[in-house]
């Protein structure tokens, strides 16, 4: 196991798969290989083709310079966090020009790949002059949407220094034709991995351990029409005597359940049919399923016979039997998927390995234990860098009517630390209607005091301000009982909801009560500055400078702290924090010390989901750069600030700040920026469309719709085409496509 992001990754999967010692070298492909100079290539073919033959022995050849990073996918890796967890950590064990930053930001921010682990990726490869090769293996088993737009994503900023492989059975979903419109585009399909005769007599020679006749391997190459595993299984019947087989795959299973599984040793074929259920196979797991010993010895038989096992790694840790004989194998009696899946799911439970226990349990159909596992381990989930959003997709497998409320809660806790604030609102109403009069959530007095607060704190938009204070005032009602303590988050819950709500000196008074509570043994520092921050942002909109100026002082080792070993993407409690002491700065007449300090605030709010506290942050930069003389800083900083409540709603009192603002500055010279002379970098093909898009009165959430791209992939092309029209708004990126005829 492996490290990648926090949490195991399974090492055979980011390896090169080992070549077969009897595989014939592919030398015209492999030379097709070599000399191609597209950033994507795709080997596509149905299975048995020798897709992955042809590229692990491509990837392993000696005496180059290139660092090839190797991730071979399977059902569990459709998700965008595990997908891109597998890539980076595949990328940083094959390079040392690859730093561990994209793979922590991937983990840790909670945000789409495409808004921050993908540009740093780009960009650390942008500055490296060693080639680099991806090869994603088997993709065709992804489905996520979110993985195919941050792919494309991936492939329409490719760097000179990495060329993507995609292998599967089918054609992925990226812009194949445009990409073969301009030349970036290499193909390896099945005409071209068809076995040549003399190839095809190699291949068939070698499996059947001695020389075939001319003749033979002419009519064997007939019938398969040089397809590899109707080839090799030719030769298996050669070496064994048995009937010809047919090449025709219509034929295959039957021809493995007559010829193939017969020839086995007993223990092998025991081994094989009873494993047959589980994806990747290793000797401790089979023994454990199997209930049986030395089941690694088999595997290393199977493989060193080339009887359609292939090890996954040097050390021969990890195997994977062929897809076809799979299929084959789980017709046999003796077969029992639920049985052996239920067993695997509590072997990798053992090896602390949660997702894929679960994910064990969701193949054998049993939701209920699931569930159970689920809910015990909820914390171990959240906790464990970026499983928050495994957690969702593992859950959301599951169907919503027979969740209890307490998982599908934990499911709406998963989706607010992963960022996917769409999925709170449905599971916190999947969770309420299930609640029952005896329903009990871990640590708290009222089970539905923590739905409210929950709904409260991240299932409403900031423009729902008002909503969420009666429902967190519902939560702390619910929750007081005499004589007991309520749950720690509930009283801080509604004195947030005031604060956002504008209701500053409610706020300040509920928060000034809680404050004295602080304390290393009773709060965390992420508490004590989400309390801080809240009440700090509270007094100073209400100008009681000096009780602010007490109270930051207080903050300042915990802020401080923070800052000095947290990231900005573990940080977003402190954007609230800086935001309140730029003000305060600003409000003392040191405009450009404030502009330092709302930089920063504005640097973090970006990387949050919490549209006020951004917007805010760039209306108050806007007048601390207006005061330290800088009127074209201020005007972009307005912008910038307009922008964000245009797509975002925004909580009234910083939607009245805004234009309060505006209208100090004068809302025509606020849209004003700075026309590009001429576009210095050619804009790709989603960038145009986007564009021409932003012309119209559509959202980026609507355009995204249009497209069929997520709001965030849509949010990365925007930023990339203002950067290359050196403009810092919609508007502006309009007019400047216009004056340079682009739209």
């Amino acid at each position: 196991m492996a490290e990648g992001s926090g949490r195991p990754l399974l090492t055979a999967k980011q390896v090169v798969p080992p070549v077969r010692a009897g595989a014939v070298p592919r030398e015209r492909l492999a030379e097709q290989l070599r000399e191609a100079e597209t950033r994507l290539t795709v080997v596509v073919a149905p299975a048995g083709w020798g897709k992955t033959s042809l590229l692990s022995a491509w990837a392993a050849e000696p005496g180059d310079r290139r660092r090839v990073a190797w991730v071979s996918l399977d059902e569990s890796d459709d998700e965008p966090i595990r997908f891109f967890s597998y890539v980076l950590t595949a990328l940083r064990n094959a390079s040392d020009q690859v730093s561990p930053a994209p793979l922590e930001a991937l983990a840790r921010s909670g945000l789409a790949p495409v808004d921050l682990a993908l540009p740093m990726l780009l960009n650390e490869l942008t500055a490296s002059t060693v080639p680099h090769v991806l090869v994603l293996d088997d993709y065709h088993v992804l489905t996520d949407p979110r993985i195919h737009e941050a792919v494309e994503f991936l492939v329409a900023y490719l760097p000179a220094s990495l060329r993507l492989v995609v292998a599967g059975r089918a054609d992925p979903p990226l812009p194949l034709a445009r990409l073969r419109a301009r030349g970036d585009l290499t193909e390896v399909r099945a005409a071209e991995l068809r076995f040549w005769p003399a190839e095809a007599t190699a291949l068939v020679s070698k499996v059947a351990g001695s020389e075939v006749s001319a003749a033979v391997a002419e009519a064997v190459w007939q019938r398969t029409e040089g397809w590899a595993a109707g080839l090799q299984l030719a030769a298996l019947a050669l070496r064994t005597g048995s009937a010809r087989p047919g090449g025709d795959d219509r034929h295959l299973l039957d021809y493995f359940a007559a010829e193939v599984l017969p020839a086995l040793a007993p223990r092998q074929r025991d081994l094989l049919v009873r494993a047959a259920p589980l994806e990747l196979l290793s000797g401790p797991l089979c023994d454990a399923v199997l209930e049986t010993t030395g089941s690694a010895e088999v595997l290393e038989e199977l493989v060193r016979a080339d009887l359609f096992v292939a090890a996954l790694d040097d050390d021969g840790e990890w195997y994977r039997c062929h897809g076809l004989l799979r299929t084959a194998l789980l017709r046999e009696p003796g077969a029992d998927p639920p049985g052996v899946l239920v067993r695997a799911a509590r072997w990798f439970a053992r090896q602390d390995r949660m997702d894929e226990a679960v994910r064990h349990l969701l193949l054998a159909g049993a939701h209920t234990e699931a569930e159970e596992m689920l809910v015990a381990n909820a914390e171990r989930f959240f906790f464990q860098r970026g499983a928050a959003s495994t957690y969702l997709q593992l859950g959301e497998q599951l169907a919503d009517k027979t969740l209890g409320p307490v998982l599908a809660l934990s499911l709406a806790t998963a989706g607010a630390l992963a960022g996917r604030l769409d999925r709170v609102g449905h599971w916190v109403d999947v969770s309420e209607a299930a609640l029952q009069s005896d329903t009990v959530m871990p640590g708290w007095h009222s089970a539905r005091a923590a739905v409210l607060c929950l709904r409260a704190t991240f299932g409403l938009a900031d423009a729902d301000s008002a909503r969420a204070v009666e429902l967190a005032q519902e939560a702390v009602d619910l929750e007081t009982e005499p004589g007991a303590r309520p749950h720690p988050t509930v009283r801080p819950a509604l004195a947030a909801a005031l604060v956002r709500d504008g209701r500053f000196a409610e706020g300040a008074a509920a928060l000034l009560e809680l404050w004295p509570r602080r304390g290393p043994e009773a709060w965390p520092p992420w508490i004590v500055l989400q309390v801080g921050g809240s009440l700090a942002l509270s007094l100073v909109e209400l100008g009681r400078g000096p009780e602010f100026d007490r109270v930051a002082r207080e903050i300042a080792p915990v802020a401080d702290l923070v800052q000095q070993e947290w990231d900005d993407l573990e940080a977003g409690v402190l954007a609230p924090v800086r935001l309140a002491e730029g003000r305060r700065r600003y409000q003392n007449g040191d405009a450009a010390g404030a502009t330092v300090l709302l930089r920063r605030a504005v640097e973090i709010a970006e990387l949050h989901p919490r549209p006020t506290i951004l917007a805010l942050s760039l209306v108050y930069l806007a007048d601390a750069e207006l005061g330290a003389g800088d009127r074209a800083a201020a005007r972009d900083a307005l912008v910038r600030a307009r922008e964000v409540a245009d797509e975002e709603p925004l909580a009234a009192y910083a939607l009245d700040r805004l234009a309060e603002a505006e209208t100090r500055m004068g809302r025509g010279a606020a849209r004003a920026a700075t026309r590009s002379g001429a576009l210095m970098e050619e804009m790709t093909d989603r960038e145009l469309s986007i564009l021409r898009a932003l012309q119209g009165s559509a959202s980026q959430r609507e355009i995204g719709a249009a497209l069929f791209l997520s709001i965030n992939t849509v949010k990365a092309y925007t930023k990339s085409l203002y950067r290359k029209l050196g403009v810092a708004s919609r508007q502006d990126a309009v007019a400047t496509g216009r004056q340079l005829g682009l739209i």
